[in-house]
């Protein structure tokens, strides 16, 4: 495995367009893979589009990357440029088109002269020597794409422990399918092998994170904003995933699909600033999900354990491990976290309640939650 690079750039925020374009034109200038952008071909951006937030929530991929990036692109001539996504919930044309339209990216395809996707079609592709699938329904334009184009946001997530480019890239299987999947891989390991199987058919041509304004805390959707100032790019997505794990001072080797990734022998074990063109530090305060943090403890260690009581370990590890609980008071009995929810453990009255015997722990609900009413809670006992 030749060693990956990593263009990494600052800036202070997203006003200055004409600054972010500039940097965006520089990042595409250093990839090799941007050389295949030009006429006759069709170019797919891929943003982070979880749920409805506007962009100040650093939930979703910034609408003035996406601008620069898209602007890049026409640049190169090419015959089409989409922009497209499934978030978390029901996949239909009014859903994503309210989607698109809170996240700003229905502004950025009007003003640019982009083609938003709302046809919300899908179809099979094979996976090629997987691990954990055997294919994968992808939404339409994944399918069509001469190029892909991954704008993934830098965030955490309390069951991945960060999302970032490969994880965004779940967003290419429509709707509740998701759930599916979650409830098929309900352990981490087997679900961060899924998502490197995913990685492999999807195959995307680069990525580029924005890192501007990170999300911190019980991510992907419950944290809070925390600027970074950083725009990272590469063609190498486990290796830019690394390079996020070091900003954010995660070990990742906690992150299921990055250590899925080292054992095919696609990432290094860590990062090693030598891969990158420009400084890679750990944001100082920079908080992790609850269930990834010493003080809420992650229980996730039945694997370093003798495998003749690693049964015993896993059963204990269930009733201690974190798990998402419904704040009553702040519930308004939406119905959000049981559309979404793999195991359909989740009634809606007046509010919600979560039937813990069947929660697999995906914290799907905790992610669509439009209120933020679901917290990760674990024992009082366990939390040091």
């Amino acid at each position: 495995m030749s060693a990956p690079s990593i263009l990494v750039r600052s800036i202070a925020g997203y006003e200055d367009q004409a600054a972010l374009d500039a940097l965006i034109e520089g990042l595409f200038a250093a990839l090799p893979a941007a050389g295949r952008i030009g006429p006759g071909k069709t170019v797919l951006l891929k943003p982070n589009l979880l749920a409805k937030h506007p962009p100040e929530h650093a939930v979703t991929t910034h609408p003035a990357i996406v601008r620069a990036v898209a602007r890049a692109v026409k640049r190169r001539s090419p015959a089409r440029i989409i922009l497209a996504d499934s978030s978390g919930g029901v996949y239909n044309p009014a859903m994503m088109q309210a989607t698109y339209n809170v996240s700003g990216l229905a502004k950025v395809c009007a003003e640019e002269g982009l083609e938003l996707y709302t046809g919300c079609k899908w179809g099979e592709r094979a996976v090629e020597n997987g691990v954990a699938a055997e294919q994968f329904t992808l939404i339409e334009p994944v399918l069509e794409a001469d190029v892909i184009i991954d704008l993934p946001k830098l965030k955490t997530h309390v069951m991945t422990g960060c999302t970032a480019a490969v994880k965004n890239l779940f967003g290419c299987i429509p709707g509740l399918q998701k759930a599916e999947w979650h409830m098929r891989f309900p352990d981490r390991e087997r679900f961060g092998q899924m998502l490197v199987d995913l990685l492999c058919t999807v195959k995307p041509d680069f990525a580029i994170l924005d890192g501007i304004v990170a999300l911190e805390g019980d991510g992907p959707a419950g944290g809070t904003p925390h600027p970074v100032g950083l725009v990272m790019a590469s063609e190498d997505l486990p290796a830019l995933d690394l390079a996020v794990c070091r900003v954010i001072g995660l070990d990742p080797m906690r992150v299921p699909y990055l250590a899925a990734a080292h054992g095919r022998g696609l990432c290094a074990e860590a990062f090693d600033p030598a891969w990158a063109d420009g400084p890679v530090e750990p944001v100082p305060g920079f908080r992790l999900p609850s269930s990834y943090t010493g003080g809420e403890g992650s229980t996730d260690f039945a694997q370093h354990t003798p495998k003749l009581v690693q049964p015993l370990v896993k059963r204990v590890e269930r009733l201690i491990a974190p798990h998402p609980v419904v704040d009553q008071k702040k519930c308004i009995g939406c119905g959000k976290c049981a559309e979404i929810c793999p195991g359909h453990t989740i009634q809606v009255g007046r509010t919600a309640r979560i039937h813990p015997s069947g929660c697999i722990r995906c914290f799907c609900c905790h992610e669509m939650c439009p209120v933020k009413a679901i917290d990760v809670r674990q024992l009082r006992l366990f939390r040091l």
